[in-house]
């Protein structure tokens, strides 16, 4: 039997969350079978994830909560925090060691969305395999890859 999505959810602290986000997401991306034909896939969700972390951390000054989803087509990573104001992409001033962490995961991501809830906001990324999928990608029922 085949699900048609999975995925994790997981709150990371200010305090460490970002190093701990990305191992996090490593350890569950090896999950799906087509992150071993894919390791710039990989390299850029990982990428990804730190950066709406750091955002998360640095500007709402929250806990993020990161949650992936898999829906056989498309790796939908979203992190909530708890500041409404969405993330404004802008230039970054060359010698700046911040201010890209938008325009990367843009750069980075198929689509990505963000969105405004009533305790903070949620910004949302997808990335899609670039090469094709099988059948064997798909995730079996315990939610291993078959």
């Amino acid at each position: 039997m085949t699900v048609k999505a999975m995925g994790w959810a997981h709150s990371f602290p200010v305090s460490g969350g970002v190093q701990a986000g990305r191992q996090w997401t490593r350890r569950h991306l090896a999950a799906l079978p087509w992150t071993a034909r894919e390791p710039e896939t990989v390299d850029s969700v990982v990428l990804a994830v730190s950066e709406l972390l750091t955002n998360a951390h640095l500007h709402a000054h929250s806990d993020a909560q990161l949650v992936l989803t898999w829906d056989g087509d498309c790796l939908h990573i979203s992190v909530h925090d708890e500041d409404p104001t969405l993330p404004r992409p802008r230039e970054a001033d060359e010698g700046a060691l911040s201010g890209r962490g938008v325009n990367i995961v843009r750069a980075l991501a198929d689509e990505w969305s963000m969105r405004c809830q009533r305790h903070g906001k949620t910004v949302t990324a997808c990335f899609r395999p670039t090469l094709p999928l099988d059948d064997d990608d798909a995730p079996a029922a315990d939610g291993t890859g078959r």
